[in-house]
């Protein structure tokens, strides 16, 4: 099976896009295959090209009530889901937590008396003791 892309020269035949489910015959050696660029067409003989237009339009036919149908049900449900949409983005606004990155949340709430000042650590007396417990205990 041949493959071209859409815009290259095509030899005599009839050629299939899947994407659009398009049979397009190509009359005379060095046509230019329709589309855009991606769409991908495939070489097939004529007597699949006889089978399968026939049953290309009676599947198109079949479904064209439907297609209305969905279509016109789309349009008038938009703007409904629309208001929908903006309500809740808006609700979800306001219930959100207000999350800060870095901000541990798992060790509990914190102290809000402790004055905790910039770059000033434990006091010396606390670092000295600790430091003796750890002397202690590689002893």
């Amino acid at each position: 099976m041949t493959k071209l892309n859409a815009g290259s020269a095509a030899k005599a035949g009839y050629y299939f896009n899947a994407r659009s489910w398009e049979v397009h015959p190509v009359p005379v050696d060095g046509e230019i295959l329709p589309g855009e660029a991606g769409q991908r067409w495939v070489a097939i003989p004529t007597a699949a090209a006889l089978v399968l237009t026939p049953i290309l339009g009676l599947t198109f036919l079949m479904f064209l009530p439907f297609i209305g149908f969905y279509l016109t049900i789309e349009a008038a449900l938009q703007p409904v889901l629309r208001i929908f949409k903006h309500e809740a983005t808006e609700l979800v606004a306001t219930m959100s937590p207000g999350w800060q990155p870095g901000e541990a949340h798992l060790t509990g709430k914190r102290d809000e008396e402790a004055k905790v000042v910039e770059g000033q650590g434990p006091p010396a007396d606390e670092l000295a003791q600790l430091a003796r417990e750890i002397e202690e205990k590689r002893k």
